[in-house]
């Protein structure tokens, strides 16, 4: 969200032309593709397997100079580290199909271990799980939990992409430490804005949930909030009346128009949220409220005109204003094609 200050790392280009290491980073979505243009910019080779997706996702990899390759098996043995960047639903099969590629017969053994950083909004429990698929290849994959706090990396000054950036932090944990990998894992551990803050597989994804559940789960609220306001003909005073007496939250409501193209994403990021209080805080049934807020962020997705919305190709939902009106049209509409849930009889 804006209102968290991003850190800003210095690029620092090696001496040689040579690249500093090859990265695989799958998949290249508006995070993946934001990574992917920082590290090509510092001077490190990044590899991705597009096979079979869409133009938009060909487009994106074109944009950052990404050299594709066309199976699983060519970004294992490639690649010195693999960055798993997919939506939460994707997480667990992006793991296995590395494994699967690095188990066949014809996979040439690796010299040195590849890296494998999950960086997935997924729960502890999914992040564990995650690691327990290429525990098997133990000798040959060196599993790394990470999450990603903050929005895609962008350069700080537009026009010259080879200064400075603005950088989501990375917060990793498990036995393997990002920054005495090689080759030169302490420098892309400083590029990544990484920070080692556990032994334990999962801390890193819990400290993910923790922080999503506050800023995501908030503009859930928002949503429901300024939807009402908009149907009862308020909007504009909610809005006058956040300015007056929280300032803070209406700046942090404003990021609600960002939210359109990914909505379809966090259905599955709350419910790792729910299961990380459940399971990890030891919240019971009645006590959980993100399978709600999943809901919310379904309805946008689904029910919407907001979920036709690309990060690339912006339509509706560019204003505060307009995304309360969409989700407005969209629950009228759903309204009207609902039967009606008929009235409870009451007992004589």
């Amino acid at each position: 969200m804006a209102t968290f200050v991003k850190n800003i790392v210095s690029r620092d280009r090696p001496k040689s032309g040579s690249f500093l290491a090859s990265v695989a980073v799958v998949s290249i979505g508006e995070m993946g593709l934001g990574v992917a243009k920082l590290l090509t910019s510092h001077k490190y080779k990044v590899l991705t397997n597009i096979e079979g997706r869409s133009e938009n996702t060909h487009k994106r990899a074109e944009s950052a100079s990404i050299e594709l390759v066309k199976t699983d098996g060519q970004l294992a043995s490639q690649a010195d580290y693999f960055l798993s960047i997919v939506p939460p639903k994707d997480a667990l099969s992006t793991a296995k199909r590395i494994a699967t590629a690095m188990s066949a017969p014809d996979f040439a053994r690796r010299e040195a271990p590849l890296y494998y950083l999950d960086l997935n909004a997924v729960s502890p429990q999914h992040v564990r799980e995650i690691a327990a698929i290429l525990k098997p290849l133990a000798d040959q994959v060196r599993f790394i939990d990470g999450g990603i706090i903050g929005g895609s990396p962008t350069p700080a000054d537009p026009f010259d992409p080879t200064a400075r950036w603005r950088v989501p932090s990375i917060p990793m944990s498990g036995p393997h430490k990002l920054s005495e990998a090689v080759p030169g894992g302490e420098a892309l551990a400083k590029v990544l804005n990484s920070k080692h803050i556990s032994e334990d597989v999962g801390t890193a994804s819990g400290l993910k949930m923790c922080f999503a559940s506050l800023t995501k789960g908030f503009q859930a609220i928002a949503i429901e909030s300024f939807t009402t306001a908009h149907k009862l003909g308020v909007l504009s005073e909610l809005q006058e009346q956040l300015k007056q007496t929280s300032s803070a939250t209406a700046q942090m409501t404003a990021s609600l128009t960002t939210m359109p193209p990914k909505a379809y994403r966090w259905v599955k990021e709350m419910k790792e949220i729910g299961d990380t209080f459940a399971i990890d805080g030891g919240f019971g049934e009645d006590e959980r409220i993100f399978g709600a807020i999943a809901a919310v962020y379904n309805t946008v997705a689904k029910d919407t005109e907001l979920g036709k919305e690309v990060t690339e190709k912006r339509k509706r939902g560019t204003t505060v204003e307009d995304v309360a009106a969409c989700v407005a049209e969209g629950l009228e509409k759903r309204r009207k094609i609902e039967p009606e849930t008929p009235a409870p009889v009451k007992a004589d």
